[in-house]
């Protein structure tokens, strides 16, 4: 059986790893490393885009959700249901745009302070989001290897592929990665699903198992708590940078437009899969590893659960999961570094040939931060909650405004950029609670609410206070 994993695996690994190779040879300019020369179709589109989207957040973080509140643990992905019907009437606009990042727009329609702060929001937010994507992908090495392969020894394993392959080639590597990738993981996880869904027993045997509480919508959740895993995840969906650069690399405004709808469907189905997957695995595995490190359901239940074949085929397809997401959020923001630090402040006519050396130098440092984040996360829902905070409350309300209102302010968008990010990083800082006397029902909670709260009251605030944006300032962003 390891012989198997073992040749699944390396087939993955190898096919990536050619694609990587192969859309470096083409990697030329600027524009062909940060957005793919702009030429995506909207199959490119539809796949890398579900790829980038559906990674360890959703195949760790979700999974162990759906093992403790069974399919309550849907309200998380559905933030990014909620908020892909509304990116339909935003990818024209920000295809339209074309430039090559989110701080890009931000200085378009703000100004340069806010592009500063929202280029540092992003590094917070994405390297964070990469580190557990290379802690979950160590925990599958793990789980495959458990004799040979530590969780760490694992977390290195990955973070090294997957720096590797995103510096050849950057957004062209990620892209043509993830149509592999997405293609895959879909297929498996169709077939797989049925499969446990018998396993357990059917119906009966998973309300057998399982208290009535897993049925239910809401579980084992309060309101509240159901709303902070929906409100985070719909905020990091609008204002998503990975978003926003595929859009900016699509081939034309229709691409764009027409790759969200089979966004959203594969999204639907994808993420439905993923938790059903975890509830069936729940009800199988109720004791031992899994119920002590709950966020491994998923991998677990692929190599326990399931046919040898099919089993190291989900196993691999959550592998090549992980490195698809990691890709995408580790290149993301080397972007930023090269084209809102490096190009912007430091070497503004630096050549194609410079820029390329530079922005393989970002991932590789940019990947290191992550990978030391990786070995000291105490956990994975807990480290994606934080990121889709700090990136939700900071960022997605001024970009939300920079193209539907006309009365928002630089100074307001500023304003609101660094109060959403303080509120976040401080929110659970030692003493800070206690300093601040906060009564427990505010105390025990997590920091989105107060984080958008003040966000948004600043952005309102600050901009009813500051002279109106300027003409130029809102036809930068204008249909």
């Amino acid at each position: 059986m390891s012989l198997l994993y073992i040749v699944v695996l390396a087939v993955i690994a190898a096919a990536l790893l050619a694609v990587a190779v192969h859309r470096a040879l083409r990697v030329k300019t600027k524009a062909d490393y940060l957005v793919a020369g702009r030429s995506l179709s909207a199959v490119v589109l539809v796949l890398t885009l579900l790829t980038s989207w559906i990674g360890a957040g959703s195949l760790f973080a979700g999974a162990e959700n759906a093992y403790r509140n069974g399919f309550a643990a849907l309200w998380l992905p559905a933030g990014g249901w909620l908020g892909l019907v509304l990116i339909y009437f935003i990818a024209p606009r920000a295809r339209r745009f074309a430039q090559f990042t989110l701080p890009d727009l931000l200085e378009a329609r703000y100004n340069q302070t806010a592009r500063v702060l929202g280029t540092i929001a992003i590094l917070f937010a994405y390297v964070a989001i990469t580190s557990y994507q290379f802690k979950g992908g160590g925990n599958v090495l793990h789980l495959i290897f458990p004799g040979a392969v530590t969780p760490e020894r694992g977390a290195w394993i990955i973070a090294i592929f997957v720096i590797v392959t995103t510096a050849m080639a950057g957004m062209s590597s990620v892209a043509y990665m993830d149509v592999a990738i997405g293609s895959l993981v879909t297929v498996i996880c169709i077939v797989a699903t049925p499969m446990l869904f018998v396993k357990a027993g059917g119906w009966p045997g998973l309300h057998a198992a399982l208290p009535e509480t897993h049925f239910e919508l809401l579980g084992n959740l309060t309101f509240v708590r159901a709303m902070e895993f929906f409100v985070p995840t719909l905020l990091l969906m609008l204002g998503n940078q990975v978003m926003y650069q595929k859009f900016f690399s699509a081939r034309s405004e229709r691409d764009a437009r027409v790759s969200v709808i089979g966004w959203i469907a594969g999204t639907l189905l994808l993420e439905t899969l993923i938790v059903a997957i975890a509830v069936f695995g729940s009800a199988l595995y109720q004791t031992g590893e899994v119920a002590a490190q709950p966020y491994e359901i998923i991998p677990y239940t692929a190599r326990h659960g399931l046919p040898a074949l099919m089993g190291a085929l989900l196993l691999g397809a959550v592998f090549a999961k992980v490195i698809s997401t990691a890709s995408n959020y580790l290149f993301s923001p080397a972007s930023n570094l090269i084209e809102d630090v490096f190009v912007r402040y430091i070497a503004p006519d630096a050549s194609n040939k410079r820029i390329l050396i530079v922005s393989r130098l970002a991932v590789v440092l940019l990947g290191a931060w992550a990978l030391y984040q990786a070995l000291y996360a105490p956990s994975i829902l807990a480290k994606m909650l934080y990121a889709y905070t700090i990136y939700g409350a900071a960022l997605t309300p001024v970009v939300l405004a920079a193209f539907y209102s006309r009365r928002a302010t630089a100074w307001g968008a500023v304003a609101a950029i660094a109060t959403g990010t303080a509120v976040t990083l401080l929110w659970d800082a030692p003493g800070v609670k206690q300093f601040l006397h906060l009564p427990p029902i505010l105390a025990d909670r997590d920091a989105i609410f107060p984080a958008l709260f003040a966000a948004v009251a600043a952005l309102i605030l600050v901009s009813a206070l500051t002279p109106k944006p300027t003409a130029e300032q809102l036809a930068r962003v204008a249909d």
